[in-house]
C-alpha cells in the first residue's frame, strides 16, 4: 500500500496534470456544475454526456432555475440520457436546496447525502471537487484501477468486495488534494487501464500493479458472470382522430421512466395477438374501445434489465373518450408537436417513423 501511495503522488497526479481531458464541468467549477455532471455521468459516457451538459446549462444556468422548472422541462432536456430517476431526483434535490438551504450546497458528505438521488458516490465527489473534502470516490473506473494495482480476486460486484475497495481508496487518498486524486484515478480507468485493452506501457502506475506484474491484468476485476435478462413482447398503440392529431399518454410518476410521455400500449399476455393486447391495453389505460389497424414499426430496444421488442400499430377509437384511468395525464397533439415533450428512446423512434412518413 505504501509504495502504491507513493507512486499516486510522484507518478499519478503528474501524470494527470498533463493528460487530463478538456471537459466543460472542469472550468468555472460550482456545486451546482460538479453535481449537474457528475449525474450525468452515472451510467453514461464523457462523449454522451458532453452535449447534455452544455445544453443542460443554457437552459438551467443556475440552481434557482432549475428548482423554479417543472419536471417535464427537466426531463425533456435529459431526454434520450435514460435512468430517469436521476433527473426526477436532480429537480427534487434543486427545489430542497433552494428552499431549505437557502439556495447553497450542503458542504460535508452527511449533507450531501440527505438530498435525493445523492448516495456515497456523488456526495464524495461534490464534496471532493467543489468542497475540497478529504473523501475518496469509488466508480467503476476507479474499482477496476485498484482491483488491478492489488490483483484483487473477489467478485467486484459484491458489497463485501465494493466496501473494502472503498477502504483502500480511502487509504491512498491525497489529503488536501483529494480532487485531484479523484479525477486522476477515474482518468486513469477512462483512458489507460481500459476493460479490455489496457494500456500498460502508458500507466504511470504500472510499476507497482500486480495486475500488471501477473501478466494477465484483464483477470481483473473479477465479475461473476451477469444473470440473462429477460426478453418482452410489448404492443403501442398510435391512436388518431379525425383531426389528425397523435393520443399520448404520460407515464404515472411511481412508474417506470415516471413522468415521461408514451404511445399507450403494454406487455402481450400469453395466448394474446399483438393486435388484441394493444385493444386490452387501450381500455385499461385509457378506457376506450380502440380497433387496431396498419402496421407502424417494431421498435427494438435494450434496457439494464430486460430486452424488448415494441410492436407499433394505428389504431382509431370505436367508443368511448380517454380517460387517465392507468397513466397520469393524456393529450391529443399534432405530430409537428410531439416533440415537445419528453419521452423514452423507444417512443422517440416511433415519432422518427411517423415524421418520416408525413415527410413522404
Amino acid at each position: 500500500m505504501k509504495k502504491v501511495k507513493q507512486a499516486i503522488a510522484d507518478e499519478l497526479l503528474p501524470w494527470f496534470s498533463q493528460n487530463k481531458r478538456s471537459m466543460p464541468w472542469r472550468s468555472n467549477r460550482t456545486p451546482y456544475r460538479v453535481w449537474i455532471s457528475e449525474l450525468m455521468l452515472q451510467q453514461t459516457r464523457v462523449d454522451q454526456a458532453t452535449p447534455y451538459f452544455q445544453r443542460f446549462m443554457k437552459r438551467f444556468p443556475s440552481l434557482k432555475s432549475l428548482a423554479a422548472a417543472s419536471q417535464e422541462e427537466v426531463l425533456k432536456q435529459w431526454e434520450g440520457l435514460g435512468y430517469y430517476s436521476r433527473a426526477r431526483n436532480l429537480h427534487k434535490a434543486a427545489q430542497i436546496v433552494a428552499a431549505e438551504h437557502k439556495g447553497r450546497f450542503p458542504d460535508t458528505a452527511e449533507g450531501l447525502i440527505q438530498l435525493p438521488g445523492i448516495g456515497n458516490y456523488t456526495a464524495a465527489a461534490i464534496g471532493s471537487l467543489a468542497f475540497n473534502l478529504d473523501l475518496a470516490v469509488l466508480d467503476g473506473n476507479v474499482i477496476r484501477v485498484l482491483a488491478r494495482l492489488f490483483a484483487y480476486t473477489r467478485d467486484s460486484r459484491s458489497s463485501t468486495a465494493k466496501a473494502e475497495l472503498q477502504r483502500y481508496a480511502d487509504d491512498l487518498l491525497v489529503k488536501g488534494d483529494a480532487g485531484n486524486f479523484n479525477e486522476a484515478m477515474m482518468e486513469l480507468g477512462a483512458t489507460v487501464c481500459l476493460p479490455r485493452n489496457p494500456q500498460c506501457a502508458q500507466c504511470p502506475l504500472s510499476r507497482v500493479c500486480l495486475g500488471h506484474e501477473s501478466g494477465r491484468p484483464t483477470d481483473y476485476p473479477v465479475k461473476a458472470p451477469k444473470k440473462k435478462v429477460p426478453h418482452i413482447v410489448v404492443g403501442a398503440a398510435v391512436v388518431t382522430n379525425a383531426k389528425g392529431q397523435v393520443l399520448v399518454a404520460q407515464r404515472r410518476a411511481e412508474d417506470m421512466l415516471g413522468g415521461l410521455w408514451e404511445f399507450p400500449g403494454g406487455k402481450q399476455e400469453p395466448g394474446e395477438t399483438i393486435q388484441q393486447c394493444i385493444e386490452r391495453e387501450l381500455k385499461e389505460e385509457l378506457g376506450i374501445h380502440a380497433k387496431t389497424g396498419s402496421f407502424l414499426v417494431t421498435v427494438k430496444h435494450a434496457y439494464s434489465h430486460f430486452t424488448m421488442d415494441m410492436h407499433t400499430y394505428f389504431a382509431t377509437i370505436e367508443s368511448g373518450r380517454p380517460r387517465p384511468l392507468h397513466c397520469q395525464d393524456f393529450r391529443w397533439m399534432a405530430i409537428p408537436e410531439l416533440r415537445m415533450l419528453p419521452y423514452s428512446k423507444a417512443d422517440l423512434k416511433i415519432i422518427e417513423e411517423l415524421e418520416t412518413r408525413c415527410e413522404s
